[in-house]
C-alpha cells in the first residue's frame, strides 16, 4: 500500500472523531464507540494486527480510563466536601475581598493556580481541582473548563516535576545510536544534561508565546459568556494579564536554566501567583472600580454553560477563617509535590505500598499498571477525610459529599469508556503482520514528506496531534521525540531544538484533547457538550502551535537564512495582530453593560 494512502488511513479515526463531536456536535459517549470500531476495524484490516494485540490494547484503556475516573471523583469529592463544610463560602468571600472582577479571578485561578497543580502532579489534574473551583467561585461550568484547558500549555512540557522531558523524550529518543553521538558531540556527556539542554530551548518557546495566554483566556470569556459578548470587555485587562503572564514566565524560564525540568512550571507559577495576588490586593494595573466586569444574571445563561454540578450557598457561614478554608487545598498541593520531587522517598513507598500488575497481557508486550496510592485521586480523597475533622463537619453532611461525588464519577464514565480504549488501539497498532508503523507515526510521515524543509513550522503541529490522540504530551514526546529528532538532522538543523518544538506542541495539544475535554467537562456535569468547548479551544491551540512553530522556524533557519526569514515573518505578524486587537480593545468604551459598580 502506498505511505500517502497509509497517512490518509491513519487519520480516520481522528477525522471522524472532529466530525461527529466537533462538527456535528455529537456527544462523545455517542462518538466515540464509532471511532473506537473504526480504529480497531484499521488496525486488524490493514495494520493486520493481532486481534490478542487489539483486545490488549482496549482492556488497558479501560484500566486507564478507571484511573481517570478515580481522579475525577476524588476532586469532586474534595470540592462537594468543601462545600457542605461551608469552606467555599469563605473562599468566595477571600477572592472577593480581592477582587470583584471576574477577569482577575480567572488569571488567579486557572493561570497561576492551574498552572502550580500541572508542575506539581500533571495528568489532568489541574483542571480537577481549578475547574470545579472556579464553577464554586460562581463562574459558568463552560467558561471554567474552557479556562481550565486553555493553560495547559506553558505548564505542561514541565508537568508533574518535569515527566514530559524527562519520562516522554527521554524515552522517546532512548539509546539511538545518533542521538548519543550528537549529543556528545556538543558537550553533553551524561543524559540529564542533554535533557536539561532541550528543556531550555522548549521554555524560551513557551516564554514567548506565554505571554498572550491569559490575555487570550480572558478575551475568550468576555466574548463567549459576557452580555456584551465582547473581545473588548477582556482586553482593556490587557496590562494586568501580560504582567501577570511575566510574573509566571520569567522565574519559569530562570529555573529552566538554572534548576533544570523538574521547577520551572512548579516554581514560576508559585512566585507568579504570589506576586499577582499582591499586585491585584495593592491595586497594581488593576481595572478602574467603576469597570468590574461580572457574568449576566444566572438566570439569563445560555442552557448549555451549565453542568449539574451544583454548589449553593452556605446559608449559615462557617466561623473559620480563609486559611483554614484553603488549607485542604494547600494539603493537596503539598502531597503531590512530596510525592514528585525525586529528591523525597515518598513517592517510590507510595507506588510500591499497592500496585496492581498484569504483565503481557494476552501473551502481548502491553502491561497494566496501576498504582493507587499514587494517584492524586487518593490524595484527594485523604484530605477529603482530613477536611471532615479539620472542619468540623457533620457526618450526615459528609455522606451526602460521597453520594454526589460517586454519582457524578459514574456519569464521567460513559464518554470515557470508549474514548481511552480507542487511543490506546491507536497507539498500540503496530507489531502486525503488514509491517507498518504504528498508526501516529504512519501520519507523522505523511505530512513530513509534505513538508520538507519547512518542518519546524509544524513540528509542533504533530506534538499536539501526539497530545489529541493520547490526551499526554508524555505521551506524545514517546511516541514523536525520535521522529522529530531524526526529522531536524534530516533537514540540516539543530535537532535540539525540533524535539523542542514536539514538546511545545505536545503541551498544547492537550487543550483540544478529546480525552482530557471529557474528563474535565465530566468533573462540572457537562457531559456531551464536548464538541462546543473544542470549538472554543481550537483557536488558542492554533496559535499557541503556530507561534511556537514559527519562532522554532526563525531560530533554526537563522544560521542561513538570516534573522528575517519565512519564520521571524509570521511570528512578528502574530505579535502585531496580537499588539493591534489590545490596543483597539482597550479604546473600545466599555459603558455600562456588563458591568457591575461595587460602590
Amino acid at each position: 500500500m502506498s505511505p500517502a494512502l497509509l497517512a490518509v488511513l491513519s487519520v480516520l479515526p481522528i477525522f471522524t472523531v472532529g466530525l461527529l463531536v466537533v462538527g456535528l456536535k455529537w456527544p462523545a459517549s455517542r462518538a466515540m464507540p464509532i471511532c473506537y470500531i473504526i480504529a480497531v476495524a484499521l488496525a486488524l484490516g490493514v495494520w493486520k494486527t493481532p486481534g490478542a494485540r487489539v483486545a490488549a490494547a482496549s482492556i488497558n484503556g479501560l484500566f486507564v480510563m478507571g484511573t481517570l475516573v478515580y481522579i475525577i471523583f476524588g476532586a469532586i469529592l474534595l470540592l462537594n466536601t468543601l462545600n457542605a463544610s461551608g469552606a467555599l463560602t469563605v473562599i468566595r468571600n477571600g477572592f472577593t475581598s480581592v477582587t470583584l472582577d471576574r477577569r482577575i479571578q480567572v488569571i488567579i485561578v486557572a493561570w497561576l493556580f492551574g498552572s502550580f497543580i500541572e508542575g506539581a502532579a500533571g495528568f489532568g489534574t489541574p483542571a480537577a481541582l481549578a475547574v470545579p473551583l472556579m464553577v464554586g467561585l460562581g463562574f459558568p461550568a463552560m467558561a471554567a473548563v474552557i479556562a481550565g484547558l486553555i493553560i495547559q500549555c506553558t505548564a505542561v512540557s514541565f508537568g508533574a516535576a518535569g515527566t514530559p522531558i524527562l519520562l516522554g523524550i527521554a524515552t522517546g529518543l532512548g539509546d539511538d545510536a545518533s542521538v548519543k553521538d550528537f549529543a556528545i558531540a556538543h558537550g553533553f556527556q551524561h543524559t540529564p544534561e542533554f535533557l536539561a539542554h532541550i528543556g531550555v530551548k522548549t521554555a524560551i518557546l513557551h516564554t514567548v508565546a506565554g505571554t498572550f495566554v491569559p490575555l487570550i483566556v480572558v478575551a475568550i470569556m468576555t466574548r463567549m459568556f459576557g452580555e456584551r459578548r465582547a473581545f473588548s470587555d477582556g482586553l482593556r485587562v490587557w496590562k494586568f494579564a501580560v504582567f501577570s503572564a511575566f510574573a509566571m514566565t520569567i522565574p519559569y524560564l530562570i529555573c529552566a536554566f538554572a534548576l533544570g525540568p523538574e521547577f520551572p512550571s512548579l516554581i514560576g507559577s508559585l512566585v507568579g501567583l504570589a506576586v499577582v495576588v499582591l499586585a491585584a490586593r495593592k491595586g497594581f494595573l488593576m481595572p478602574d472600580r467603576n469597570e468590574v466586569w461580572d457574568f449576566p444574571s444566572r438566570n439569563t445563561w445560555d442552557a448549555e454553560w451549565s453542568g449539574t454540578l451544583s454548589l449553593d450557598e452556605n446559608d449559615s457561614p462557617p466561623s473559620f477563617g480563609l486559611f483554614r478554608a484553603w488549607s485542604p487545598y494547600l494539603l493537596v498541593a503539598i502531597l503531590l509535590v512530596l510525592s514528585r520531587l525525586r529528591a523525597f522517598p515518598i513517592g517510590g513507598w507510595l507506588k510500591q505500598a499497592v500496585k496492581i500488575n498484569a504483565m503481557h497481557v494476552f501473551d502481548t508486550d502491553i502491561s497494566i499498571t496501576f498504582e493507587p496510592l499514587y494517584s492524586p485521586g487518593s490524595f484527594f480523597i485523604a484530605v477529603s477525610l482530613i477536611t471532615l475533622f479539620l472542619h468540623q463537619m457533620s457526618l450526615t453532611a459528609y455522606k451526602q459529599a460521597w453520594r454526589t461525588s460517586i454519582g457524578t464519577a459514574l456519569r464521567s464514565s460513559k464518554a470515557l469508556i470508549f474514548t481511552v480504549p480507542m487511543v490506546q488501539v491507536f497507539l498500540c497498532s503496530d507489531g502486525g503482520a503488514a509491517g507498518y508503523d504504528k498508526m501516529p507515526i504512519v501520519l507523522a510521515d505523511g505530512v513530513a514528506a509534505l513538508t520538507g524543509t519547512a518542518w519546524p513550522l509544524f513540528a509542533p503541529f504533530i506534538g499536539g496531534l501526539g497530545s489529541f490522540i493520547a490526551g499526554s504530551n508524555t505521551v506524545s514526546n514517546m511516541m514523536f521525540s525520535l521522529f522529530q529528532f531524526g526529522m531536524g538532522q534530516h533537514i540540516g538543523v539543530d535537532p535540539t531544538w525540533i524535539v523542542a518544538l514536539q514538546n511545545a506542541g505536545g503541551a498544547a495539544g492537550n487543550m483540544i484533547c478529546v480525552h482530557n475535554v471529557v474528563a474535565a467537562s465530566a468533573v462540572v456535569g457537562l457531559d456531551g457538550r464536548e464538541g462546543p468547548i473544542i470549538r472554543k479551544t481550537l483557536l488558542p491551540f492554533a496559535y499557541y502551535a503556530l507561534f511556537t512553530g514559527s519562532l522554532g522556524y526563525a531560530i533554526v533557519r537563522y544560521p542561513d537564512a538570516g534573522l528575517f526569514n519565512c519564520g521571524s515573518a509570521i511570528a512578528l505578524l502574530i505579535g502585531i495582530l496580537a499588539v493591534t486587537c489590545v490596543v483597539k480593545g482597550a479604546r473600545v468604551r466599555s459603558g455600562v453593560i456588563g458591568y457591575t459598580d461595587p460602590s
